[in-house]
């Protein structure tokens, strides 16, 4: 649970919610413009949430030895427990700054911002590689449903309906990117792909570039994205049944990562084609994707 927060005095610096701004745009978001869809207010916590997360991502996956990761990942740590322990409005960082009064007026819960960091952890420790299936699930709730568990108490979501819309959405979009994304993770030295799946396979190696490149990986994958399939059906029925807040940026979540997911499952999952799936989806059709959400204004549930 939080610990209660003492309001500070400080004004919202405009300059720092700019910084920020450029920050996400500067990163290449898909979603870049379906956080813009939000008011001003809600936008600049979003765009908080989600430079944080780019920050801690690019920790994980940089050059740096694990040692070092595992240390900066631990300054972030400090970081966070600092936002939330102080009295007073951060000095020096504008992103914590930003986050300090995203964290005040949204009631962000710590967390969740402290599970985003232990999944970064998990890829610095070392390469993750066949875990078991529940340890998957538990990757996906640090580095996707803790995500948008932040981000729907920002869309004003209420606590129940957001928390299923955050953690079958997040599950659902993390599994495609692993589906998705095998080979280049292979590359990294890292495999996603559950040890369960792999020896119903029968394939015994846990060596990433040797499963990326077995005869039945197309089924193996087609196993994982039944879990898929099942966590984007109960994330549409949540916000389906969402009554309150604005959920745009998450039905143009859904539905782009939905195409791609349909577009792999059309494709029969095959590895070689994957890289082909990834530009089908290109900044044109997700900028229609989100203007014609965009326009529905409060009948956003129709896009779903």
């Amino acid at each position: 649970m939080n610990a209660p927060l003492v309001q500070i005095s400080a004004p919202d610096d405009k300059a720092d919610r700019i910084a920020v701004a450029r920050q996400v745009r500067s990163a290449g978001s898909s979603f870049y413009w379906a956080m813009r869809l939000m008011s001003p207010e809600r936008r600049a916590a979003l765009f908080a949430i989600y430079a944080f997360c780019r920050e801690v991502d690019d920790i994980a996956d940089g050059p740096l030895k694990n040692a070092e990761k595992k240390a900066q990942l631990a300054r972030w740590h400090d970081r966070i427990d600092a936002l939330y322990e102080s009295t007073t409005d951060p000095s020096g960082d504008a992103l914590d700054r930003v986050l300090k009064r995203s964290i005040m007026d949204y009631g962000l819960d710590k967390a969740d911002f402290i599970a985003v960091i232990r999944g970064m952890e998990m890829d610095a420790d070392g390469p993750i590689r066949a875990p078991s299936f529940e340890e998957l699930m538990d990757y996906c709730d640090c580095v996707a449903s803790a995500v948008g568990r932040l981000c729907v108490r920002v869309f004003g979501a209420p606590e129940l309906a957001g928390r299923t819309v955050s953690d079958h959405l997040g599950k659902a979009l993390q599994l495609t990117n692993i589906i998705r994304d095998v080979s280049e993770d292979a590359e990294m030295g890292r495999l996603y792909l559950p040890r369960d799946l792999l020896a119903k396979a029968g394939i015994k190696s846990t060596d990433p570039m040797t499963v990326a490149h077995a005869p039945h990986i197309g089924k193996i994958k087609q196993a994982l994205a039944k879990q898929a399939a099942e966590e984007f059906s109960k994330a549409e029925t949540a916000l389906r049944a969402c009554d309150c807040g604005d959920m745009r940026p998450a039905v143009i979540m859904m539905v782009v990562y939905r195409r791609i997911f349909e577009r792999m499952k059309k494709d029969g999952y095959q590895t070689r084609r994957q890289s082909k799936i990834k530009r089908a989806l290109d900044k044109a059709e997700k900028l229609w994707i989100a203007a014609k959400i965009a326009l529905g204004g409060r009948s956003w549930r129709a896009s779903i």
